[in-house]
């Protein structure tokens, strides 16, 4: 089999370590390396999440990479709110046996593209401050990606009233990212929201009779949890699966090619994804964006993968 060669770059995060773990069960991938950033927590809880997730799956020859601790020019804010104060609360796991690599994870993302012999694919679940480091550091790389697919941003907003909390984190990074010209695959809160694991979905995952899928049935109880508290859901959209769920099955979504414009300077509106959906702007189409997901298929697929364990 001919794998998609892939770059995680995370901020575990529930739905970035439940991303971390389909990507690992898929034999269509192959994840040449994993690089953290700080935003769902700071930059040293999100690198050791990675680690432990990492031995809770056995990839032990994939190097994680500890990137950016601060956004490109704004304050750093976390969401311990959503995520509790390690960013990955709710199952107890192991402190990892290994640490981070000594590169940055700009770095390695630089390097790891420049080294694969095929088209490599990015997958950004945090903020975008890595991946824009890595851009301004060596541009000649935007030939050798294939495409990043990204969570962030969408119609409206669950960090301020119009941004969601990737974009918002680091919008100068955004729109670098947006503006670069490669193939872009954006899971936005429009698609994200339909994955939403509720009491019916924790309840099939817990059925499945192995550890990793009992960790993953924690990690959804907290996030349900937490998710209800703030936001009034009925459980918890693991937003950053559906990055590697694209990866796998495509057709499991509806696209939409769109220009997507990131706003930097509004008063109000930093973060904010202008997704130009009917096409008013006349500005180049520069993404393709999520409007529909197939939740029954994308929920067997999890469960699938979770039972490979």
């Amino acid at each position: 089999m001919n794998k998609r060669k892939i770059i995680m770059d995370c901020d575990p995060g529930h739905d970035d370590a439940i991303a971390i773990i389909l990507a690992a069960a898929r034999p269509e991938l192959e994840i040449l390396g994993i690089t953290t950033v700080s935003g769902n927590a700071e930059i040293e809880k999100t690198t050791i999440n990675a680690l432990k997730i990492c031995e809770l799956v056995s990839l032990t020859d994939v190097m994680v990479s500890k990137g950016a601790s601060e956004p490109l020019v704004r304050v750093r804010e976390t969401a311990p709110g959503i995520h509790g104060d390690s960013g990955l609360d709710g199952p107890v796991l192991p402190e990892p046996s290994r640490s981070w690599s000594g590169e940055h994870g700009a770095d390695t993302i630089v390097r790891l593209v420049r080294e694969s012999k095929e088209r490599v694919t990015i997958l950004p679940t945090g903020p975008l401050t890595n991946v824009a480091l890595a851009l301004a550091k060596a541009p000649e790389i935007k030939e050798s990606i294939e495409e990043i697919v990204l969570m962030g941003g969408g119609t409206f907003g669950n960090w301020t009233p119009t941004a969601e909390f990737n974009i918002w984190a680091d919008p100068e990074a955004a729109k670098k990212v947006f503006d670069s010209g490669i193939p872009l695959a954006v899971m936005g809160l429009d698609i994200t929201h339909q994955a939403m694991a509720t009491r019916e979905v924790i309840d099939q995952v817990n059925q499945i009779d192995n550890r990793v899928a009992k960790i993953v049935g924690e990690l959804l109880e907290f996030f349900a949890q937490t998710n209800q508290e703030m936001f009034g859901m009925e459980g918890g959209p693991v937003h950053d699966v559906l990055t590697v769920a694209y990866c796998v099955a495509p057709e499991l979504f509806k696209m939409k090619e769109v220009n997507i414009a990131v706003e930097t300077k509004g008063e109000f509106t930093a973060g904010t994804t202008a997704v130009d959906l009917l096409g008013v702007t006349g500005r180049e189409k520069n993404a393709k964006f999520g409007l529909k997901l197939d939740v029954e298929g994308f929920w067997k697929l999890m469960y699938e993968a979770l039972e490979q364990y």
